[in-house]
């Protein structure tokens, strides 16, 4: 009876772990990104005055995230979002999170090794 006690909680942990798994998951969506940074194209495309609606969502999309799969999802999203933006001024895009008072632990580069965030 102890051997099946014993078997049926490994049984249980293995299926907790199996389930809680995808939770390990970034739970930021590209379209969340997209939609925290819609604020900020124009001013990545053509310069001139930073609007508070870019580094309000820029900083509430640092805030969101808390873990590294969170980060790197970010990272990845912003990657692919860059390449459908025409007219990208990259060295603005590298710059937006000191203008707007943020720090995120890489840059905002089509070079940056999303993988390599913490």
């Amino acid at each position: 009876m102890a051997f099946s006690m014993g078997l049926k909680l490994t049984y249980a942990m293995l299926i907790a772990m199996v389930v809680s798994a995808p939770l390990a998951e970034a739970a930021i969506s590209c379209g969340q990104v997209s939609s925290s940074l819609a604020q900020c194209i124009g001013y990545l495309q053509k310069g001139g005055a930073l609007p508070a609606a870019c580094c309000s969502g820029l900083k509430a999309l640092n805030s969101a995230s808390k873990t590294t799969p969170d980060r790197q999802g970010v990272c990845n999203c912003l990657k692919s979002l860059a390449g459908k933006i025409s007219g990208l001024n990259y060295g603005l895009a590298a710059g937006l999170p000191s203008k707007c008072g943020v720090s995120i632990p890489y840059k905002i580069s089509p070079a940056t090794d999303c993988k390599s965030v913490k």
